[in-house]
């Protein structure tokens, strides 16, 4: 019997590019129906109890009528959607944590739920060192400035200047599969590399690159850039105080998550001068409001949280959800399986 696949893509992880990892993983072994889900052209949000999910309860419910295997980035799954899809036996989630998978109704259920680690993390780590470059030169004002017919000679004054690279010490807090990439690209330009991460022992390091405490990579750093998860000890954990301890004229950027930094404390610090700029893609709350300082400090360089967009990511994204469904049909080990418990029932 041929196994049904719902395809449920949006304007970003395609439906087609679903279906084409699909049909080669299995080798066509499959029978796949699609849906297109309107992120982002409708931003995501809360989905009965899951959040940042795209699409309706009753909209997967009817299509996941009949239909064992899901594959997708942002479609829900909710207890009343497990309740409503029996034969719903595994959920391929395309994106780094299956948060938009109620993951404990999903194993009561029976249903094993996977995720794609690491599929954006070339995107991002790139993005990451974009804004970093920008923020050191003053790219955002400068541009600004340009399309506005204004030529800003100033911006050669000794105090306006930006910072090399090179030479330069970089402290990177996280050193995961994003930060671990842009300490090699740093390195390769000359920089000395400080890295802060608990979850990080000193073998595990790229040669060049220091383990540091908190406190010491701040003091040090002429550039901080954030790359660590969000998690009850890391909310908050760059402030007021923390930026005080860089030295005056450093530079700040963040593509991890917004709620690790105070961004009005980082007004103030570019307000002040204790921050030369700041190179930011996530916020404490998106879209950035109309009224947010961020939009009228001067010295900021912002994207609109595009760092993991990139059409490889796509690519990679369908193709490790894929793969997935193809060790399922073979019976082999899932790769990345957020609740294997399942598996041995």
């Amino acid at each position: 019997m041929t196994t049904k696949v719902l395809a449920a893509g949006d304007h970003f992880v395609l439906p087609r590019l679903l279906t084409e990892e699909v049909v080669a993983a299995t080798g066509g072994a499959v029978e796949v129906t699609e849906i297109q889900l309107p992120w982002p052209h409708t931003p995501f949000g809360p989905v009965a109890e899951v959040i940042e999910a795209s699409g309706t309860e009753d909209e997967l419910i009817a299509a996941l009528q009949g239909v064992e295997v899901c594959v997708t980035q942002l479609a829900p799954l909710t207890e009343r959607i497990l309740a409503n899809c029996p034969d719903l036996k595994l959920m391929c989630i395309s994106r780094g944590g299956p948060v938009n998978a109620n993951l404990a109704a999903a194993t009561e259920h029976g249903v094993a739920v996977c995720f794609a680690p690491g599929r954006n993390a070339v995107a991002t780590a790139e993005h990451t060192l974009t804004l970093l470059l920008a923020a050191a030169r003053g790219v955002g004002d400068t541009h600004a400035d340009l399309r506005r017919g204004v030529w800003r000679g100033d911006y050669y004054d000794y105090d306006n200047c930006g910072i090399e690279i090179e030479g330069a010490t970089v402290g990177l807090i996280g050193y995961g599969a994003i930060g671990s990439r842009v300490a090699g690209v740093l390195l390769a330009m000359g920089a000395r590399v400080l890295v802060h991460d608990p979850y990080v022992t000193p073998e595990t390091l790229a040669e060049g690159v220091e383990q540091a405490s908190l406190e010491d990579l701040l003091t040090r750093s002429r550039i901080v850039s954030l790359h660590a998860r969000v998690t009850e000890e890391t909310k908050g954990m760059i402030g007021a105080k923390e930026i005080a301890m860089m030295p005056r004229g450093s530079v700040l950027v963040n593509c991890a998550r917004g709620a690790l930094l105070d961004y009005p404390a980082v007004c103030d610090a570019l307000d002040s001068g204790q921050l030369a700029g700041a190179g930011f893609d996530v916020y404490d709350e998106e879209p950035v409001p109309a009224g947010s300082r961020l939009l009228t400090t001067p010295g900021i360089v912002m994207t609109p949280h595009i760092a993991g967009g990139s059409q490889e990511v796509a690519h990679k994204a369908a193709r490790i959800v894929a793969g997935e469904v193809g060790r399922y049909l073979r019976g082999e080990p899932l790769a990345h399986c957020a609740n294997p418990e399942v598996l041995t029932r």
